[in-house]
């Protein structure tokens, strides 16, 4: 079963995934997908706000905020891991449950990366928001860096994020019921 959809003028086909027994949503992953990438970070950065860095959460928002930093001609972008690599010094770390991951899970981020947002506004910026516990995630960690949220993006809203108006997104995605029809 899959699902199309257009998003920044390029059409997908997204295949339907189970998370349970009642709940399917579809797969968009911008993995490998660099003309879809590119479209993303130009409709984003249309409708951003100003800001002094982007922030993201390792994995699927990787590719989006690196296009996003080298279209606005960002120096740098900002990136907290699932887990703390021996580079990583004076870590600041948060515990998230994404819709799209089986357990619990950390983000963590580098203390020099903290101390640039310090004082500074960091946009954030994912694939896309479900629940919204992965933004959530990122907004203590700008929080505990002493940095200030100026914006949430996302290329897809789902579900009850469609309903955020903290939130800036270019296309609203359904949640489907088993047999692959809308909820």
């Amino acid at each position: 079963m899959y699902y199309t959809m257009t998003v920044a003028g390029l059409q997908r086909d997204l295949p339907i995934c189970k998370v349970t027994d009642s709940l399917y949503i579809a797969g968009f992953v911008i993995f490998g997908d660099p003309e879809l990438t590119c479209a993303c970070a130009r409709d984003l950065l249309a409708k951003a706000p100003a800001y002094d860095y982007i922030l993201t959460a390792e994995a699927k928002g990787i590719p989006l905020a690196h296009e996003m930093a080298r279209q606005a001609g960002d120096k740098k972008y900002i990136l907290a891991r699932k887990a703390p690599k021996l580079y990583m010094k004076d870590l600041f770390e948060v515990t998230v449950q994404s819709i799209t991951t089986a357990k619990e899970q950390k983000l963590y981020l580098d203390g020099a990366d903290a101390a640039l947002m310090k004082g500074k506004k960091i946009l954030l910026v994912d694939d896309v928001i479900s629940t919204g516990e992965s933004l959530s995630a990122l907004e203590v960690l700008v929080e505990k860096a002493g940095g200030t949220v100026c914006g949430r993006m996302a290329i897809l809203a789902e579900g009850d994020a469609q309903d955020r108006e903290d939130l800036i997104y270019l296309e609203k995605l359904p949640l489907f019921h088993p047999d692959g029809t809308i909820m």
